[in-house]
């Protein structure tokens, strides 16, 4: 069985910054394109970023500029950097696994999800 569990998240002033980690166990790492999303209080899940399984990248254009993702194989994780962090960054973050090469921007492609960690940005 896969797992994904995500930590990081907390309260941080508006300019700042977060680091998220997400460690997958259960099956290789390596072979997953993986992929954050977050979900604010009454609105749709929304793609932050992701990552294919050679560490090609892509981004949300709201944290374009921002916010890069990275992957090290060796530790199983995939990271997520946050920096100039703005109050509508607010929500849940997930990070979540395709058994696909390239990442996908769509949540119902991921097979696979963390339980989620709370980034709150304050004014």
């Amino acid at each position: 069985q896969v797992q994904l569990v995500e930590s990081g998240g907390g309260l941080v002033q508006a300019g700042g910054s977060l680091r998220l980690s997400c460690v997958v166990s259960g099956r290789t790492f390596s072979s997953y394109a993986m992929g954050w999303f977050r979900q604010a209080p009454g609105k749709e899940r929304e793609f932050v970023g992701g990552i294919s399984r050679s560490g090609g990248t892509t981004y949300g254009d709201s944290v374009k500029g921002r916010f890069t993702t990275s992957r090290d194989n060796a530790k199983n994780t995939v990271y997520l950097q946050m920096n100039s962090l703005k109050p509508e960054d607010t929500a849940i973050y997930y990070c979540a696994a395709a058994n696909t090469y390239y990442y996908r921007t769509t949540p119902a492609l991921y097979d696979y999800w963390g339980q989620g960690t709370q980034v709150t940005v304050s004014s």
